[in-house]
């Protein structure tokens, strides 16, 4: 008696279920026998918010001895609830890629090539840069002789991965600095 259809696809479905179920029931073991253990193990736990979006996903990162190992959602999060799009399950790469400028690089106007240069460079050279402008485009009255205190020169804009502290910190700044184009991009 040959096998028929319907006993064919029973024991083709218990055999993927078996499969699939592998995982859970089986611990997976290397060429000795040895069980692996997870990555995650001994990983210090941080959590944190995605960078790419205005939706705000949680995740856990996991470091190792202040080396990133790991990044998944967080389950415990209101939003995501431990799920991630295709962007944030690609943040590790982000912050692991060899191709990550970890340098500051400048190219002078005119030229055709990159500089590194030092982080208290670019921070000095940013800051005289923000003043000059500020300075040189300055108003202090308006046409009415009212006061205003503001320059139209320099504008703010914030991102989806900023918190609350921080965007009061730059708002602060940046009405102490007489901007009046502050912004925020959730995109960015």
């Amino acid at each position: 008696m040959g096998i028929s259809r319907r006993t064919f696809l029973k024991g083709l479905g218990g055999g993927l279920t078996a499969l699939g179920l592998s995982d859970v029931l089986l611990p997976r073991r290397g060429w000795a026998g040895f069980v692996h253990p997870a990555k995650t193990k001994d990983a210090e736990k941080t959590t944190s918010i995605c960078p790419f979006c205005g939706v705000g996903c949680g995740l856990v990162a996991y470091t190792v001895k202040g080396k990133l190992v790991s990044v998944q959602g967080d389950p415990d999060h209101p939003i995501n609830q431990g799920s991630l799009c295709s962007k944030g399950q690609a943040v590790f790469e982000v912050v692991t890629s060899p191709r990550r400028l970890k340098k500051l690089r400048y190219r002078a106007p005119g030229s055709d090539r990159w500089e590194e240069k030092d982080l208290e460079w670019g921070i000095k050279t940013l800051a005289q840069r923000i003043k000059a402008t500020r300075d040189a485009n300055f108003i202090a009255t308006s046409a009415n002789n009212v006061p205003v205190n503001r320059t139209e020169a320099l504008a703010a804009i914030g991102g989806s991965t900023l918190n609350n502290e921080e965007c009061y910190l730059i708002t602060k700044l940046s009405r102490a600095l007489g901007l009046v184009y502050i912004e925020t991009q959730a995109r960015l």
